[in-house]
């Protein structure tokens, strides 16, 4: 007899790995409401605060007077509005590329670039923490893929020198790896892998998903951080995260851009992003790369700080918002996060597929628009429950 859902179900039930979803109210970062519970929001990708920003709000309202609340086709047909553009050219400019395509979503970012960037013969090499997206889109493009130990760069040197002696001289070797990862928090050894994509003739998409706003002089990334925008041949990013409304982008050269615009599945086959989210996104972008972005962003780091200190976790992490407190157990995980929500405080319990089997995590978010006083309050109870 083929297996019914409800057995599935069960299975995950038994694994402690069944989800649901929990319906929310915000209106107030870091503040949301859950049921009739008003909790402090540990598990938001809001880095900055900006989602709730009144200059995203104005940008949005302003735009759906202008052209409504749909774009009404994809961007090929007649989904392309000034906005979509205006965006884009921003986004080149700050990524020192000669242009960008914006897509739905990070997701389909990922997917729509990968696999119109290689196919069948060619080969991508992912660092084996990257997000689902960028495995999924790996696995659908054809090309032989390979994985090299999260951020061993020695690995990645033999895989990257064992497939150029074996590749064609048309063959595309794509590196894949990001900027900060997004369960643990930790960043890429971005200069290493760049001169390795260099020596080995190998392009390089690095998404900057969870650094965007976060890392740079100008909050655009590590790539930024680092000086090496223009090393980097690949520019992923996300707009739904620090810079608080939704949306993603690839950055790169001119060329590259074209070819995105005719075989990227999911930008040719998708109806474009309505205006106001573009235009919200354009402002949260703008906040990035200005003085209040700069002050946020210290904002941030001292909450960072702040955290790693009374918790008792100084050195023991990346100084990025993303602060993994790994259980190992999904029923002790799950637990431990109930406890937490009864305290006041929203943290999710991750566990496999999203992290590793045994690796079951809390994954504590923060946002420059916590207060000190409510960062002491969750440092005191990961303490009591540690």
């Amino acid at each position: 007899m083929m297996r019914s859902p409800a057995q599935e179900l069960a299975q995950l039930q038994e694994q402690n790995l069944l989800r649901s979803l929990a319906q929310i109210e915000g209106g107030e970062v870091p503040w949301v409401t859950v049921g009739e519970r008003r909790l402090l929001n540990f598990s938001s990708n809001d880095y900055l605060g900006l989602s709730q920003h009144p200059a995203l709000k104005s940008a949005a309202i302003e735009a759906t007077r202008e052209h409504g609340t749909g774009a009404t086709a994809s961007r090929l047909v007649c989904g392309t509005f000034r906005y979509h553009r205006e965006l884009e050219q921003r986004i080149a400019v700050l990524k020192e590329t000669d242009d960008a395509r914006l897509f739905a979503n990070g997701y389909s970012t990922a997917l729509g670039t990968i696999t119109a960037l290689v196919s069948k013969g060619d080969t991508v090499i992912l660092d084996k923490l990257c997000h689902a997206s960028l495995i999924d889109a790996a696995r659908l493009s054809g090309a032989t893929i390979r994985v090299f130990p999260h951020n061993q760069t020695e690995r990645l040197a033999a895989i990257l020198r064992n497939t150029r002696e074996k590749s064609g001289s048309t063959t595309r070797i794509l590196v894949v790896t990001e900027s900060v990862f997004s369960m643990d928090g930790d960043t890429c050894p971005l200069a290493e892998i760049v001169a390795l994509k260099n020596q080995y003739e190998a392009l390089l998409l690095l998404d900057e998903a969870h650094a965007l706003g976060v890392l740079g002089p100008r909050g655009l990334g590590l790539a930024e951080e680092l000086g090496l925008q223009k090393q980097v041949d690949f520019q992923m990013g996300t707009l739904g995260k620090a810079a608080g409304s939704a949306g993603g982008y690839l950055a790169a050269s001119q060329d590259w851009i074209d070819l995105l615009t005719n075989k990227a599945r999911s930008f040719i086959y998708s109806t474009a992003p309505p205006p106001a989210q573009v235009a919200a996104s354009q402002a949260g972008l703008d906040l990035i790369c200005s003085s209040h972005g700069q002050k946020l962003r210290e904002d941030l780091r001292n909450r960072i700080a702040l955290l790693t200190s009374e918790a008792g976790l100084a050195g023991k992490l990346p100084a990025t918002p993303i602060i993994p407190h790994i259980l190992g157990d999904n029923e002790l995980a799950l637990s431990v996060s109930h406890r937490l929500r009864g305290q006041g405080l929203l943290v999710p319990a991750i566990r496999f597929p999203t992290v590793p089997r045994n690796t079951a995590r809390l994954r504590i978010t923060l946002s420059a628009a916590h207060s000190a006083e409510e960062i002491s309050s969750l440092a005191a109870a990961l303490k009591a429950f540690s």
